[in-house]
């Protein structure tokens, strides 16, 4: 069994947390979240440490405890520090620039690809193929790279695609060594 919701979560400095009914706000130096808690689960904020307690015993309530004390302590971190996920294009040909707000990249297809960039997150493109992913809520942060991925994934065989910084990409040799026998 998973501990993760018993253990307090340290309120950093120049971070303020308030509970306003079942809503956590978090403030910090760049910027402030809301997190909803269930019903079932209660915050008790004391001397810059934050507890995530649960009011009945049930699987449900079990299961979530630790799924939103991991979401308060991610919001801490979001708004003191932020979060970041840098993407590498390997091609020939593949390209990045901003236009405005909006991402566009040449990925070898015939039309340029435009990802408008959602609220709370900002592209940096400081070289033609490197794309920086900022913002301060996790998930949001996560999850567009995500898409910006999704959309030229990197394949085995040459490699080309987006990958994440740092990412290993598995390569398979040539179908063409391969000789059927009769």
């Amino acid at each position: 069994m998973s501990r993760v919701g018993l253990n307090p979560i340290k309120i950093e400095e120049g971070v303020q947390v308030t509970l306003e009914g079942k809503d956590v706000l978090i403030k910090g130096p760049k910027g402030e979240l809301k997190i909803t808690l269930p019903w079932k689960l209660d915050l008790d904020i004391k001397e810059g440490v934050v507890a995530v307690k649960r009011t009945e015993e049930d699987l449900k309530t079990k299961a979530s405890h630790g799924t939103f004390r991991m979401l308060i302590d991610n919001a801490i971190e979001g708004v003191k520090n932020g979060f970041n996920r840098n993407l590498e294009l390997v091609g020939v040909g593949y390209r990045a620039r901003m236009e405005g707000t909006a991402l566009v990249m040449n990925l070898g297809l015939n039309h340029p690809v435009k990802f408008e960039a959602p609220e709370g997150i900002t592209i940096e493109v400081p070289e033609e193929t490197k794309i920086f992913i900022k913002g301060i809520d996790k998930q949001k942060v996560g999850e567009f790279a995500a898409k910006v991925r999704e959309f030229k994934k990197p394949e085995p065989y040459k490699g080309k695609g987006i990958r994440y910084e740092g990412e290993y990409v598995r390569r398979k040799s040539s179908k063409s060594g391969v000789t059927s026998k009769k």
